[in-house]
C-alpha cells in the first residue's frame, strides 16, 4: 500500500457511483492529483468538496498509478468569500477550471500552489483582485515554461515606449521597432508591465495577451481543447469593473 499526506485545494468534483465522488485537487507536493472520496456525494462530506476549499488529505492506493482514495478533513472553506459576489464567484471558477485544464497530472508546483492560495484568499476584495489575478496568470505562464519577458525591446534593447509583445518569443517590442509588423504583434498594456492604471478595461486587455499565450502555447500541446469558458466569463466581469 502506498500512502501520503498533503494539503490541497479542490479543483473539480464529479460523482462516482451512488455516494462517492472523484475529486481533483491541487497540492504543493503532489501537484494536480485525483482520488476517490467515499461518501463524497453525501450530506456530510459533499459540502466540504467545494471548488477552492482547502483540505487536509490522506491518499492511499495499492499501486502508485492507481486512482486511489482520499480521506479528508477541512482546513479552509472559501464559500463565504464568494457568497453574493459575482466577480469573486467568477474568479474562483476561472482559477479552478484553468488549473484543472493546464496543470500536468501529479507534477509538484509548490511555488504556484502558494501563489494560488494567496490569490484565493483575496477573493471578495474587488479593488485588488483583478490585478492580482492578472499577475497570477503571468506567474502561471512562467511556472509552466512560457514566461513573458517585458523588460526591454527584443529588437533594439530599449526599455522605452514598449507597446507590443511578440507572439513568437513572448518578449516586448517597442513602437519604433514594430514598424509594419505591428498588426502581427500582441498589445502590451502598461498594466501588464506593472505600470499605468489598473482599470478593469486595461486589465481585460492585458488578459487578452496572457490568454493568447495560455491558449496557443500552454494549451496547444494538450490536445484540441479550448480554454475553459469560466475564464472568458471572468474576463468579461473584469472588463465591466470601473
Amino acid at each position: 500500500m502506498i500512502e501520503w499526506r498533503d494539503e490541497g485545494a479542490v479543483l473539480a468534483v464529479r460523482t462516482h457511483g451512488e455516494t462517492a465522488a472523484i475529486v481533483e485537487v491541487f497540492t504543493p507536493s503532489h501537484g494536480r492529483h485525483a482520488g476517490v472520496v467515499r461518501g463524497g456525494a453525501g450530506r456530510r462530506l459533499g459540502p466540504l468538496l467545494q471548488p477552492g476549499a482547502q483540505l487536509d488529505l490522506r491518499w492511499a492506493a495499492r499501486l502508485d498509478d492507481h486512482l486511489g482514495a482520499y480521506t479528508i478533513e477541512p482546513l479552509r472553506s472559501r464559500a463565504a468569500l464568494v457568497m453574493g459576489d459575482r466577480l469573486a464567484l467568477a474568479g474562483l471558477a476561472a482559477v479552478c477550471a484553468l488549473l484543472a485544464h493546464v496543470l500536468p497530472e501529479r507534477e509538484p508546483h509548490p511555488t504556484l500552489y502558494a501563489r494560488t492560495m494567496a490569490l484565493l484568499d483575496l477573493l471578495g476584495q474587488a479593488e485588488v483582485w483583478p490585478l492580482a489575478y492578472l499577475q497570477w496568470e503571468v506567474a502561471l505562464l512562467d511556472e509552466l515554461g512560457f514566461g513573458l519577458d517585458l523588460s526591454a525591446c527584443a529588437v533594439s534593447g530599449t526599455n522605452e515606449d514598449l507597446c507590443y509583445v511578440s507572439p513568437r518569443s513572448g518578449r516586448a517590442v517597442s513602437r519604433q521597432s514594430a514598424g509594419a509588423w505591428a498588426d502581427r504583434l500582441l498589445p502590451l498594456p502598461p498594466v501588464l508591465a506593472g505600470q499605468g492604471e489598473a482599470t478593469g478595461a486595461e486589465i481585460a486587455r492585458a488578459l487578452g495577451t496572457t490568454g493568447w499565450f495560455i491558449e496557443h502555447r500552454l494549451v496547444k500541446g494538450l490536445g484540441d481543447r479550448p480554454l475553459p469558458a469560466a475564464r472568458a466569463r471572468l474576463v468579461e466581469a473584469i472588463a465591466r469593473q470601473a
